[in-house]
């Protein structure tokens, strides 16, 4: 079995003693933590800042990030091209004509985000969302999606201002860190 051994075009040695012969370099680059982002920087809740905001959803919009959430689930679970296609349409479809049904666009939410959780006030009440129930936070381009335990929760970015922006992107840290 020792001519199974490849061999370098060089030396007749066996590659393996060759390999065990040299030691390992130490790395040119050694991680450091970002110390330039104020919210990677807070230990605790109390250091972020309570978000406000109202939100009237479009019909193209919200099938926008329901198309764009599909495609990411879809690509998770690693389904094949014809039936991901057929999946994330009819999800998008079932998504759309809900958000008509429950006629959604003709709704004001208004939303306070804090340390305690999410708050969203509409015609049919108040609903507080707490942490513990938020499983993450994704990034689209026209908005953040929360992950809930329960569904999903789109908060656009055209309702939030850059200080309100950061703010979130901060609480999406805090999400992670938990």
């Amino acid at each position: 079995m020792w001519f199974n051994h490849p061999k370098p075009v060089v030396s007749r040695k066996p590659v393996a003693t060759l390999v065990q012969q040299h030691s390992d370099p130490q790395p040119l680059l050694v991680p450091t933590p970002h110390h330039d982002t104020p919210f990677l920087q807070a230990q605790d809740v109390a250091s972020l800042v309570p978000i406000e905001f109202s939100v009237r959803y479009g019909f193209w919009e919200y099938v926008a990030f329901m198309w764009q959430h599909a495609g990411y689930l879809i690509r998770r679970r690693r389904i094949a091209a014809p039936a991901s296609w057929y999946m994330q349409c009819k999800s998008t479809w079932s998504a759309g004509f809900h958000f008509i049904l429950q006629g959604r666009s003709r709704v004001t939410y208004q939303f306070t985000i804090d340390q305690h959780g999410i708050v969203r006030s509409g015609p049919g009440g108040v609903t507080l969302i707490a942490w513990h129930d938020v499983t993450g936070m994704r990034s689209y381009p026209r908005g953040r999606m929360l992950l809930l335990k329960r569904g999903t929760l789109p908060l656009p970015a055209r309702c939030l201002d850059a200080a309100q922006s950061a703010n979130l992107a901060g609480y999406a840290t805090w999400i992670r860190m938990q």
